[in-house]
């Protein structure tokens, strides 16, 4: 059987919009009245995400003085990943029709993330997601799961996926972030990078997948051509 495990935002959902509305709102929060700002455009902003820019750095390029943009990335890291913006988040490009690939080819698939139960379920609700992982193919966190770092908590969610599901001839991860790849290597688990994420090439390379695809997409393609 083979099997692929993938996680939820990057390879399936574009998050992008979300990552920006957090950012204009919490900039504006921290603004102080009449100082003047530079909001960055989105497409810069994203770039710097994904190369992995520190957050106080995205403040002090934005018009923020030192101290703010302490006070601005807390307030990032605060309300990032908190409900009401999860609803800018939507699938990206062709994340669907992969799906109902990877179904059509007999594919056991799982998704592993970060999210809590609640934050997976909105999204599966509202974007109709959730007929593709069966409860049993759904690994997250609780709801009231306190988080260590994801290249901390992810691999204990592999473990578990490891010990829970059914054995595999031949099983892949796909993942955005080198929670991903960190998760995948330590359980020996071969390992795809996706560049549609909140990773650019040059981080994903450094932590070494077995390979980089541009999409979910060309992942499964990947992985297609190497049962023949």
């Amino acid at each position: 059987m083979l099997r692929l495990i993938t996680d939820f935002d990057g390879p399936i959902m574009d998050v992008s919009d979300r990552y920006y509305r957090v950012y204009q709102q919490c900039l504006a929060e921290t603004q102080r009245q009449g100082q003047p700002v530079c909001q960055l455009p989105k497409a810069k902003f994203w770039d710097m995400k994904r190369a992995r820019v520190p957050e106080t750095e995205i403040g002090i390029l934005s018009g923020l003085d030192a101290a703010q943009a302490v006070e601005f990335a807390q307030k990032r890291r605060q309300t990032v990943h908190t409900l009401p913006y999860l609803i800018y988040d939507a699938p990206a490009p062709g994340a669907v029709e992969t799906l109902e690939q990877v179904q059509r080819a007999g594919i056991d698939l799982a998704v592993m993330t970060m999210r809590r139960v609640r934050e997976l379920d909105e999204a599966f609700t509202r974007c109709h997601l959730g007929g593709f992982f069966p409860e049993n193919r759904r690994y997250c966190l609780p709801n009231d799961y306190v988080k260590t770092g994801d290249v901390k908590d992810k691999p204990l969610l592999m473990a578990k996926a490891l010990a829970e599901l059914p054995p595999a001839s031949d099983l892949w991860m796909v993942g955005d972030t080198e929670a991903d790849i960190i998760a995948a290597k330590n359980h020996g688990v071969k390992v795809i990078g996706v560049l549609c994420g909140i990773r650019d090439r040059t981080q994903l390379e450094i932590h070494q997948p077995d390979l980089i695809a541009n999409n979910l997409s060309e992942a499964v393609e990947i992985i297609l051509s190497r049962q023949n």
